[in-house]
């Protein structure tokens, strides 16, 4: 009896090893295939702000395709120190809402909608942008109360890409900061971006001191593609109660125009 429990101790404990060893094995591969399909694939991001209402509202958790514009050192967490360019993929269009990191500090993820490519014109005169010379129109849609400010009214702004499809755009009236500019020659390998909420946002509009300025190619994430979840405001992570007292379904799957 006394050999038998000797014999089983060391069996016994081999055992525990080993199932501890599969165990962070299936941990590992998990996080490694967790990390391939962010990298090459999408990634996930919360809106922090309300730069770019009405498409998108503080609290949105939106996916982002990297595969559309290629790879560089950005699409991989943490922005390692490898060389410059993109892998692959095709240079963004104007109107894509586009995610990238902010070209002063490369800590913090920026989104807007891409309306300059390189070695275009682009001014704003009056609060319609002109692009090579050739204004963007703008259709009234009719004031509504801004989501991220209750009590402020704002002007619907109706616009469209050049494919033609169309998004909206909120304004605040004439006269505001940004609303007449100069004349922006983008440079090769930069683009100009700007907010759907035009009169609250600091965008390409601003020198990269200030704002954003231009964003280089290098500098691109990926394209943010649709909203998957979203909290009214924004739940707050250490108080469950918000995620769905603030969970708002009516804005789920929406894709992003």
């Amino acid at each position: 009896m006394t050999a038998s429990t000797r014999d089983a101790g060391p069996a016994g404990a081999k055992s525990f090893a080993a199932e501890v060893a599969d165990t962070l094995k299936t941990v590992g591969v998990a996080l490694l295939i967790a990390l391939v399909l962010r990298v090459i694939l999408f990634q996930p991001y919360t809106i922090p702000t309300a730069s770019m209402e009405p498409a998108l509202l503080t609290g949105d958790y939106i996916i982002v395709s990297k595969f559309d514009y290629g790879w560089s050192r950005h699409s991989i967490p943490f922005s390692p120190p490898l060389p410059a360019g993109r892998m692959m993929g095709k240079p963004p269009k104007r109107g894509d809402v586009v995610v990238f990191k902010l070209p002063r500090d490369l800590r913090e993820t920026y989104i807007k909608r891409l309306i300059g490519l390189p070695g275009d014109r682009v001014q704003v005169v009056g609060g319609t942008i002109s692009v090579n010379g050739v204004p963007i129109a703008r259709t009234p849609l009719g004031p509504v109360e801004d989501p991220g400010e209750p009590g402020l009214t704002v002007m619907r702004e109706q616009e469209a890409k050049p494919s033609g499809q169309t998004y909206t755009t909120f304004d605040r009236g004439p006269g505001r900061p940004g609303d007449d500019t100069e004349v922006y020659v983008v440079p090769e390998g930069r683009y100009f971006v700007m907010g759907d909420n035009r009169d609250n946002s600091l965008d390409s509009r601003w020198p990269s001191e200030v704002g954003v300025g231009f964003v280089p190619a290098d500098n691109l994430m990926g394209k943010a593609r649709f909203i998957l979840l979203s909290w009214r405001g924004g739940a707050e992570i250490f108080k469950p109660w918000t995620w769905v007292m603030r969970f708002d379904p009516d804005r789920a799957f929406q894709a992003l125009r």
